[in-house]
């Protein structure tokens, strides 16, 4: 039987310590048993330089959201001072969290599987969510890389084909006459998208070719781990610079490159008690470090223990807000120049108009214009939109007024922002086939930098936690690229569009922002945000600022249920919608989700956050189960000790046979000095 005075320690109160271990410094369990530190796989690889891991991180975080996400929610949401609420969230919620991943996959070197599995087995669905989630980034982030491919191979002729209309028979196409030569080579020629998500359409033999391809480099690129996607990564991550700066160089030369720029950082401070414009800053911070997904912690996790991972995570952080403010520039001197030409045919047309007005019939000759308008391409944008103002609604005819603002506003969200307003700039330019080519070609570096971290954040873990896969690396990131492809073709189809928008907005987005959650209650809380801080000291010989200490618990804790509850309760108030082609008005309009794609995204955000659930449970139980044997195997062979010091609860089996053979031996010694 066992004593009362001894304590039975649970198997699940386990205290994660610093232990040195022989030639190398790792944590162990303590508590009633001792849980082994997870061994690293033994052909686990590591960075050859640090220059290596920050072209890696700096790739996974800079994407095609620094391009036209970015840029659009910047000049939406009062310019100058979005940038401001931007760095704001980046400072108090964004690299707190960034570093945290990093301190977390550093100190343990396993993936996110592992490494919340070793802070307790019972937050092991952390990972497995992440993993989940991860994938279905990689499923629709794959396809806008089919798409950067296709006007990639477009791009090699001259003049472009999306810079004019197509003629039919002597006749202008009219879906491409009500909208625009960018709008209709973006939904027919590549899309040929269908009018709502209820229409599915067949597979687009183009854009299909192009996701084989675009896989196809994937799996090439990281065939071999982090060994072979290194070497692109030194491509892939600097060219994008190279072309930014081309572009900006090449912008800043354009008539209204200076229009861009204030409408880019003009200050509109009442924006800030706009909850929205909150909500959708601290999503941009969210998305922008890739937070959830695994792949920061992967990529830490082949780093040395001793690295300055505080250092990294600003270095990376200050990298990742200068590449949006120069994508932004660039975009917005590029658009600004879009603009500035179609405000300017706008007077030209006006013009023409007022001209025909005032030679067809009597007009009040005090109405007319002081410029000279007998050369419309000679009159200035502000002298006509100043008449305008004045006499413009008093005039005859249906003369409109050329707003540079609204110009600057059309196109710019989401996809819209690459493959329509930007393509139809670039077509402007002297040479547009060289800078189409060049930006597009940036789009798939951008792509391929950020999917090779999506897929470390995928395969890294699962590796790690399964030996079989371990040691199948190759065929498993194989046939990982296949099973991805497969999946993939969903997006290929004519209504695939509309299913990228519903990952990108909900499928992916929801899910990640409730393992944010996860993650920062179990270090900050369950753990402890002290506990944590001691190991990262450990690890880097100095100690952080306590002030993480309540960032974690309090700011970016708050901060992620905030996101989380707002964008849930926007979900039932109103209901979700995304942007449908008409065909016959030639232009883009909202349409709500029907019930059944409403199902498909409720499944999918309860399938990326049910191993949470399942895994505590599975935790709970298993530990049910060892302390159950284990209390019958104490009843039947441990004996009452009447001292007050109890070590170990349970007598092993192998240890009472050895008693019984000393006992044997003792009796057996006895006998023979008696008979003598």
């Amino acid at each position: 039987m066992l004593l009362p005075s001894c304590p039975i320690i649970s198997l699940s109160k386990v205290k994660l310590i610093k232990t040195e271990m022989e030639n190398q410094g790792s944590v162990g369990y303590v508590g009633e048993e001792i849980q082994p530190v997870p061994s690293e796989p033994a052909a686990r690889a590591g960075w050859n330089t640090k220059i290596e891991y920050i072209l890696a991180q700096v790739g996974l975080c800079v994407g095609f959201g620094n391009i036209w996400r970015f840029p659009y929610l910047c000049h939406q949401n009062g310019g100058g001072s979005f940038l401001l609420l931007y760095v704001l969230l980046l400072l108090t919620v964004g690299i707190p969290l960034f570093f945290l991943e990093l301190a977390t996959g550093q100190a343990i070197r396993q993936g996110s599987i592992g490494v919340w599995k070793f802070i307790s087995p019972r937050l092991a669905g952390i990972g497995y969510s992440s993993c989940v989630v991860c994938f279905f980034v990689a499923l629709y982030y794959n396809v806008i890389l089919a798409w950067s491919l296709f006007y990639l191979g477009n791009s090699f002729q001259y003049p472009l084909p999306w810079e004019h209309c197509p003629v039919e028979g002597n006749v202008t196409v009219p879906e491409c006459k009500k909208s625009s030569p960018t709008s209709y080579f973006w939904y027919r020629k590549a899309l040929d998208i269908t009018e709502s998500i209820d229409e599915m359409g067949s597979f687009n033999p183009y854009i299909v070719s192009s996701l084989l391809a675009a896989w196809t480099l994937v799996c090439l690129g990281m065939f071999k781990g982090i060994k072979t996607s290194v070497k692109v990564m030194y491509f892939s991550s600097i060219f994008p610079y190279v072309v930014l700066f081309c572009f900006l160089v090449r912008g800043l030369m354009l008539d209204g490159a200076l229009e861009g720029i204030v409408f880019m950082f003009y200050p509109k401070l009442e924006i800030w008690a706009d909850m929205q414009v909150w909500r959708q800053a601290a999503t941009q911070v969210f998305i922008t470090f890739g937070v959830g997904l695994g792949s920061n912690i992967a990529y830490s996790s082949y780093n040395p223990k001793n690295n300055n991972c505080h250092r990294d995570a600003f270095t990376i952080s200050m990298i990742n807000i200068l590449t949006s403010v120069l994508a932004t520039l660039v975009v917005f001197v590029v658009l600004g120049f879009h603009a500035k030409n179609k405000a300017l045919a706008c007077v030209v047309s006006n013009i023409k108009e007022l001209s025909e007005q005032f030679l067809s019939g009597p007009v009040n000759i005090n109405l007319m214009p002081s410029f000279n308008y007998s050369d419309p391409s000679a009159v200035a944008l502000e002298a006509y939109r100043a008449w305008f103002k004045l006499h413009g609604k008093q005039f005859p005819g249906n003369l409109t007024d050329c707003d540079l603002e609204k110009e600057m506003q059309q196109g710019v969200e989401g996809t819209g922002m690459a493959f329509i307003a930007f393509t139809e700039a670039i077509s402007l330019l002297p040479g547009s086939p060289f800078w189409s080519a060049l930006f597009f070609l940036m789009l798939l570096n951008l792509g391929l930098g950020s999917m090779f971290g999506i897929m470390e954040g995928i395969l890294t873990p699962l590796t790690d936690r399964f030996k079989t896969l371990a040691q199948n690396k190759i065929k498993f990131r194989v046939f990982t690229c296949i099973i991805g492809f497969v999946i993939g073709l969903l997006f290929t189809q004519r209504c695939g569009n509309y299913f990228v928008m519903m990952f990108d907005d909900y499928s992916a987005s929801l899910p990640l922002i409730i393992v944010v959650v996860f993650e920062t209650f179990s270090v900050s809380w369950l753990y402890g945000a002290d506990r944590f801080l001691d190991d990262i000291e450990g690890m880097l010989g100095w100690r952080p600022h306590v002030i993480y200490k309540y960032l974690w618990k309090y700011v970016c804790l708050l901060a992620m249920l905030a996101l989380l509850g707002a964008t849930t309760i926007q979900m039932f108030i109103q209901r979700p919608t995304y942007m449908a082609w008409n065909q016959e008005k030639g232009s883009e309009e909202y349409l709500e989700y029907p019930d059944w794609a409403l199902a498909v995204m409720a499944s999918l955000i309860i399938i990326a956050v049910m191993p949470v659930p399942i895994a505590f449970i599975h935790a709970v139980l298993m530990d049910w189960t060892r302390q159950r044997a284990r209390d019958s195997e104490a009843g039947r062979y441990s004996i009452v000790s009447t001292s007050n010091n109890c070590g170990s609860l349970v007598t092993d089996m192998s240890d009472l046979d050895q008693n019984k053979k000393t006992a044997a031996s003792v009796s057996s010694t006895l006998d023979m000095k008696l008979h003598k």
